[in-house]
């Protein structure tokens, strides 16, 4: 079984700030990208299941305006075994559906029998792509995923809903978004960072995808907001009182 994974490098969520006087997000200069920690847990599933025997291959994917070796490196010294980097022109023009698109082409390309994609990215917090790529191929999926099995061609999982878990059952090939709980990250030991290093990375561009019209979708993000804090305190001398600023509000 062949497992795909999507990486997305963003900023270390600890050492980035929304300004408030100019409302955009800052990061502190010359700061190192990280992998997103949703997809972290993605990859950290896919290596268990290969070390389990269930998985025969590990592949990595990432979308990137500038050089994401460094990133591909880490991830592939925690135990995946080999990355496709494709170029894009701008990240911040690529909506989720974009995405979900460009790795529509990539899964045509590569075959694989399930896509493990982190739930959401903390830089915007869309939860989309993932859903979006399982209807455009059609495949089975789950979402919010907590706990997962393999069993030949069935996969059984626990999904995170708003009033507990859900568990569903269904066959291969599958999209999975992941939770946070779904595992806990593992260092890579020394000896799989050296192998890293000559691991393969393949690298495309949009118009080896044949996807250059699917860049752009029509969202843009125009700004970044800080949200206002307003805090009025009345104070109220009968339940009279209460009773009729109750009733303003409610017709307000």
């Amino acid at each position: 079984m062949k497992i795909l994974v999507p990486l997305k490098q963003v900023d270390d969520p600890g050492n980035t700030e929304i300004n408030g006087q100019y409302n955009f997000l800052t990061a502190e200069a010359g700061m190192s990208k990280i992998i997103n920690p949703f997809c972290h847990v993605a990859l950290e599933e896919a290596v268990r299941l290969k070390e389990k025997g269930i998985a025969s291959e590990v592949v990595l994917l990432c979308f990137c305006e500038k050089d994401p070796e460094k990133t591909l490196r880490k991830a592939l010294a925690g135990g995946a075994d080999r990355a496709i980097d494709v170029r894009v022109p701008s990240e911040k023009q690529l909506s989720p559906l974009s995405l979900a698109k460009l790795m529509q082409k990539v899964v045509e390309k590569e075959q694989p029998d399930l896509v493990l994609v982190g739930k959401q990215a903390v830089d915007y917090d869309n939860n989309q792509t993932g859903q979006m790529l399982a209807a455009l191929l059609g495949w089975n999926q789950a979402n919010s995923v907590s706990r997962l099995s393999v069993e030949g061609s069935r996969i059984e999982v626990d999904c995170e809903a708003d009033d507990g878990e859900v568990s569903v059952c269904f066959t291969l090939p599958a999209v999975l978004t992941v939770d946070l709980c779904l595992n806990e990250q593992r260092a890579a030991s020394l000896a799989h960072v050296m192998k890293a290093r000559s691991k393969p990375i393949e690298k495309l561009n949009v118009n080896d995808l044949l996807a250059t019209q699917m860049l752009y979708s029509g969202v843009s993000y125009l700004d970044t907001l800080v949200p206002k804090n307003e805090t009025t305190l009345t104070l109220l001398n009968s339940v009279d009182a209460l009773a009729a600023e109750i009733r303003r509000h409610l017709v307000s």
